[in-house]
């Protein structure tokens, strides 16, 4: 069986049913952006040097911190639904994973593995960077098809429609196309660090560029979605994480790296 999880010409997206199996479009690029980003991430070990061994032990605690991360970040955000289906806390394979908690809770867990390694927290952190802008690019499409983190509507000629009833966004209404937009944010943080790398050498920056490309495009972006993010004042929750990426890239440009002189 392969149920349409959307439909926007000329793409369809599916899932597939096994029986009481099923392969979820929106674990499957989840899984392949991870992957992706590893093995990209391994890449880059190799040209400086280092052993691509150690991205393969970080990602198991990168992939621990961004699922436990992400979810948790969802569920807080969402308290009142979870109490009354708590049942549907770990059901992070239908969607309501925030991206934000992912990375924070993953760059926790990664910073205490190196630190327990002896290894140069900055040195990986710059290697990780284009690894992580081409993981949200992928993995970004796995939104699309479940329908989560989904737009506003609008009358744009690039709006998307949902139509299935398993869809977590309104059905048969014109919506920006923000998964989109995430994805495509993703692909441009990890075009300018690769075209970036060649001018940078303080351990760090890269990954500086990285938060304040990736923050910008969050912000923006959320302007455009729909779905409930929690409220921070008169921003959302993770509108404010994303103006905290941005002041921390800010930091690890310009001023980290004259403290460290």
């Amino acid at each position: 069986m392969f149920p349409t999880i959307l439909e926007f010409p000329p793409f369809v997206l599916f899932g597939i049913q096994f029986g009481p199996f099923a392969l979820h479009t929106y674990g499957l690029f989840v899984a392949a952006g991870f992957l992706l980003g590893i093995g990209w991430s391994m890449r880059e070990a190799r040209q400086r040097g280092l052993n691509p061994e150690t991205v393969s032990d970080l990602g198991f605690y990168i992939i621990l911190g961004a699922i436990l991360g992400a979810r948790l970040l969802y569920v807080l955000i969402n308290p009142t639904y979870f109490w009354h289906n708590p049942q549907e806390i770990l059901m992070f394979w239908k969607g309501g994973l925030v991206f934000s908690g992912g990375a924070i809770m993953a760059a926790i867990l990664a910073l205490a593995f190196l630190r327990i390694r002896k290894q140069d927290p900055w040195v990986w952190m710059d290697l990780l960077a284009p690894g992580i802008g081409l993981g949200e690019a992928i993995g970004r499409i796995g939104c699309l098809a479940a329908g989560c983190c989904y737009g506003a509507s609008c009358d744009l000629p690039w709006a998307i429609t949902f139509h299935h009833p398993d869809s977590l966004a309104p059905l048969n209404v014109p919506l920006h196309p923000t998964q989109l937009y995430h994805s495509l944010a993703g692909l441009v943080c990890f075009a300018a660090i690769l075209a970036a790398k060649p001018f940078v050498k303080a351990p760090g920056q890269l990954m500086g560029l990285f938060l304040v490309l990736f923050g910008a495009f969050r912000y923006v972006i959320e302007l455009f979605r729909s779905d409930y993010r929690g409220d921070f004042g008169p921003i959302s929750v993770t509108q404010f994480i994303a103006l905290c990426a941005v002041l921390l890239g800010i930091y690890l440009i310009f001023i980290r790296n004259r403290h460290v002189r």
